[in-house]
């Protein structure tokens, strides 16, 4: 086993561990919390993988600008404790077959990359340069301007209409 192997196992326990303590919490806030391990465990994953500028943007966008969106509408709609649900009888059995018919896939996709032959390898050099990454920044600002817009304008709204919802006139109790 190498190096790559042994970080690979790591970076998948701590996905999965911070997969199930997002699904399990309670606590909305150990919830977002937890979201923000796994999105940093992503990040890893990209770094190992060879693409710097996706871990950078993965941090930056998913575990900062909207993980600070979340927190805020938690902390502003005071839903940081879940209420005890009512589960519907459908529900267990098909999480149930849910998760067998992932494991099944996922076992059979470890089966065949340990069967497969081919070698996998980092990109090139070139592919990681200066020059390769301005040429993608400069088709995001140029090409992909408008929904970039249209996206920070949505986030916008969602936090205006979370305020509004929230908002209690004077007078109001608590």
């Amino acid at each position: 086993m190498d190096i790559t192997l042994i970080l690979f196992l790591i970076l998948a326990v701590t996905a999965v561990a911070t997969g199930l303590g997002l699904l399990l919490s309670r606590s909305a806030i150990y919830a977002a919390l937890f979201l923000v391990l796994n999105f940093a465990t992503v990040a890893v994953f990209y770094l190992v993988l060879g693409a710097p500028f996706v871990a950078m943007a993965q941090v930056t966008v998913y575990a900062g600008a909207i993980m600070v969106l979340f927190l805020f509408v938690i902390m502003l709609l005071g839903t940081e404790k879940l209420p005890k649900g009512t589960v519907l009888r459908w529900q267990r059995p098909l999480a149930i077959v849910a998760a067998a018919v992932l494991l099944a896939e996922a076992g059979y996709l470890l089966l065949e990359r340990v069967r497969s032959t081919a070698l996998l390898s980092l990109p090139s050099a070139e592919v990681n340069s200066m020059d390769s990454l301005r040429q993608m920044a400069m088709m995001l600002f140029n090409q992909y301007l408008l929904p970039f817009e249209v996206t920070s304008i949505l986030l916008l709204v969602a936090m205006v209409g979370a305020i509004v919802l929230t908002k209690q006139e004077k007078g109001e109790p608590a």
